[in-house]
């Protein structure tokens, strides 16, 4: 099987040889190692050192020095308007302290589609509308660079002098540089 071996940001990669098109939802475009197929049926291992999130156009390196192209595939999506700029950052704040992936577009918000957080935003005064689209979230500020690394690390020793307790479930590298975010610590 064909191994994808590395991921070079789209606009980088022109000169080689692009061998086809793999369109992932989102949950696909943020892995390290996973059997996939290009979209006219071929199938490769992403074999990556670390998990990454790949973005629309972004390139898979394979062995071979040939490219698939990663596209982003329609999932279901709400998009999020309000009345105001700060009643949409207040809608933000209430999607980010639930730990969601959230994508910022000029003046709305877009999550996946989930019936319960809906019914929140409209209790809120949002107003939502649900539609299939590429869904490409924030990387959050924790992402280093860019490069799209996740993955909760607690690896670290900067001297809290006491013993972190996370009580929810959420997958994304804090780094933990002596600031404050809402968890018992």
């Amino acid at each position: 099987m064909r191994r994808a071996i590395e991921v070079v940001p789209r606009g980088t990669w022109p000169l080689r040889r692009r061998t086809g098109v793999a369109t992932l939802d989102f949950d696909n475009r943020h892995r390290r190692r996973i059997a996939l197929a290009t979209d006219d049926g071929v199938a490769f291992l992403l074999d990556l050192p670390e998990a990454r999130v790949m973005n629309a156009g972004d390139g898979l390196v394979l062995e071979t020095g040939d490219v698939i192209e990663v596209a982003a595939a329609p999932e279901k999506v709400c998009d999020i308007e309000a009345e105001s700029a700060a009643a949409l950052a207040r809608l933000a704040w209430h999607l980010g302290n639930r730990h969601l992936p959230v994508e910022i577009l000029p003046g709305r918000l877009r999550i996946r589609d989930d019936h319960v957080i809906v019914a929140m935003l409209e209790g809120l005064g949002a107003r939502v509308a649900r539609l299939e689209a590429a869904f490409t979230p924030e990387q959050g500020a924790y992402a280093h660079g860019g490069e799209g690394r996740h993955g909760h690390d607690h690896g670290h020793g900067h001297g809290h002098g006491h013993a972190h307790d996370h009580d929810h479930d959420h997958d994304h590298d804090h780094g933990h540089g002596n600031h404050r975010h809402g968890h018992r610590h």
